[in-house]
């Protein structure tokens, strides 16, 4: 279902990004309208797709999880199976914060969240335990210049 987002739903879209735990009187008068039509838009764009989810978005350091690194995936093996096993095998380990498959000379790059050097280690060594990888390159975040989950409206 494709439904059609005006300005007054990137606007209520925007206060969602900004703080989803708000209350709809405060999201209305933000975006200059009442809270029975910014319920209503809310509930279409809900069903529609355009509102995945609402989460509570955490301090990886105040959780212990000071490591970030991006790991770059080189594979030989390009066939549907290995492709679902390696799928698999990602969704299940809870370090992995995103996975992209590329186009170019990297197959995927990973995010992956960690308390430190040794803790990746031990997400290496399983991962390529479960999977045949040609390469793995491993890359430290050494600061988070810019970190966010808001879409540009």
């Amino acid at each position: 279902m494709t439904i059609r987002i005006d300005e007054l739903d990137r606007k209520i879209l925007g206060e969602l990004q900004r703080d989803a735990a708000q209350s709809l009187d405060d999201i209305a008068r933000a975006v200059g309208s009442s809270k029975t039509p910014v319920w209503n838009r809310i509930r279409k764009m809900r069903e529609g797709g355009v509102i995945r989810s609402q989460t509570a978005l955490l301090d990886p350091e105040a959780l212990g999880l000071e490591a970030c690194f991006f790991v770059l995936v080189r594979t030989s093996e390009h066939d549907a199976a290995w492709q679902a096993k390696f799928l698999e095998t990602l969704r299940k380990r809870p370090e992995v914060m995103e996975a992209h498959r590329l186009a170019g000379d990297i197959d995927y790059i990973l995010k992956v969240r960690v308390s430190n050097a040794r803790a990746y280690d031990l997400f290496y060594q399983a991962l390529i335990a479960e999977v045949k990888i040609h390469t793995v390159t491993a890359l430290l975040s050494m600061e988070e210049i810019k970190s966010t989950t808001a879409l540009p409206l």
